[in-house]
């Protein structure tokens, strides 16, 4: 069922592409399915002897040791999901994606198909669309990151030449926030059917709105979870890293996002290496944020900015040696991630698990906590 995937002649980048049973995709936050937050299912492997353990993620703090430096992302989900309509009347999604300097967005075009939406490709440089009460949105240039990428990334995420995500211009009647607050909605895909109100999509940490689709690795916790861990002597510090949108239809590579890491986190995560403690990241957010400011000799520094860093089995790890994240799609980028962590066979056999016990993917799924 599960097979390895190499998807450049040029450059090897090993993923997993296996059959996901629409069984399995969690259509529903936890709370719609009589469980609490924290009753989603765990899967706890060690990538060092391959042992898997299937339990429930309120027993995290089973497989935590005092010492354990925990890295969570804070960043809060936007309402980033608009109606919008050209100058022919054609009705669209518009979704918004990472916020960039000079307040320029990155957006995308979306178009209805039933009860969700798929990519809209026949947007114009120029075109301007009107939004709910006046607001008004103008798309300027195509959005492609490959073109930062060697001839070798290229090939590998590339997929076609069609134009997905745009840089654009936003004029709103109001401050970006409250117009969100009144107009938006949460932005979901082909396998939630029912549109869930904002709070479902919000982890309890969340502290500053600025992510297009939740840091879902995070949303199994609780303040009482987290004060459990935080007596047990687990260090828990924070980091944001404002998420853009996905792409499941294509499978890109990730392009830029807004990352700060403090000093107080990026000393944490010093001082746990140099003590031979454990790192663990609360996300595939915050490991993207995290390598992005830490050097070749491993050490993290505090820094501030939007990376576009890609992480490979090539490249590496160097600042976590555990993982918290949720079940990924066939063929998806992150699982490159994940094998610089864990190793290709350790991602097969955690994977064949995950599909044999029947655990549920995506945002509101089940999770899987990777340690040495």
């Amino acid at each position: 069922m599960l097979s390895t995937t190499l998807t450049s002649p040029t450059l090897t980048i090993p993923t997993l592409d296996f059959n996901l049973p629409p069984a399995l995709e969690a259509g529903e936050p936890p709370e719609a399915r009589g469980l609490a937050r924290d009753q989603v299912r765990l899967m706890v492997s060690h990538y060092q002897n391959d042992h898997v353990r299937h339990t429930r993620f309120n027993r995290i703090a089973d497989y935590l040791e005092p010492g354990d430096v925990v890295v969570i992302n804070t960043s809060g989900t936007m309402n980033a999901a608009l109606p919008v309509r050209r100058a022919d009347d054609t009705e669209l999604e518009l979704h918004l994606s990472t916020r960039l300097p000079a307040d320029l967005w990155v957006v995308e075009l979306r178009r209805s198909d039933g009860p969700t939406t798929q990519p809209f490709f026949e947007g114009q440089s120029g075109e301007q669309l009107a939004l709910p009460g006046g607001g008004l949105v103008t798309l300027l240039t195509p959005h492609n990151p490959a073109r930062r990428l060697s001839s070798s990334w290229q090939s590998v995420f590339l997929t076609n030449h069609q134009v997905r995500l745009w840089i654009a211009v936003l004029q709103l009647p109001m401050p970006l926030g409250d117009y969100l607050q009144q107009t938006g909605f949460p932005i979901r895909y082909s396998y939630v059917q029912e549109q869930w109100p904002i709070a479902y999509y919000q982890t309890v940490f969340a502290n500053e709105i600025g992510s297009a689709e939740m840091p879902s690795a995070g949303r199994a916790f609780t303040p009482e979870l987290i004060t459990q861990l935080v007596a047990k002597g687990v260090q828990v510090l924070p980091l944001i890293l404002h998420t853009g949108v996905a792409s499941p239809e294509e499978h890109e590579q990730p392009y830029e996002e807004y990352y700060r890491v403090p000093p107080e986190t990026a000393a944490a995560v010093n001082t746990a290496h140099q003590a031979g403690r454990r790192v663990i990241a609360v996300g595939t957010t915050v490991v993207r944020a995290l390598e992005t400011v830490t050097d070749k000799q491993g050490v993290t520094h505090a820094g501030q900015g939007w990376t576009d860093l890609v992480i490979t089995p090539q490249r590496g790890i160097r600042a976590v040696s555990g993982l918290l994240t949720g079940l990924h799609e066939p063929r998806a980028t992150h699982l490159a991630m994940l094998e610089a962590l864990c190793g290709r066979a350790h991602l097969h056999i955690t994977y064949q698990q995950a599909l044999d016990h029947g655990y549920l993917w995506h945002e509101f799924g089940d999770l899987h906590l990777i340690m040495p």
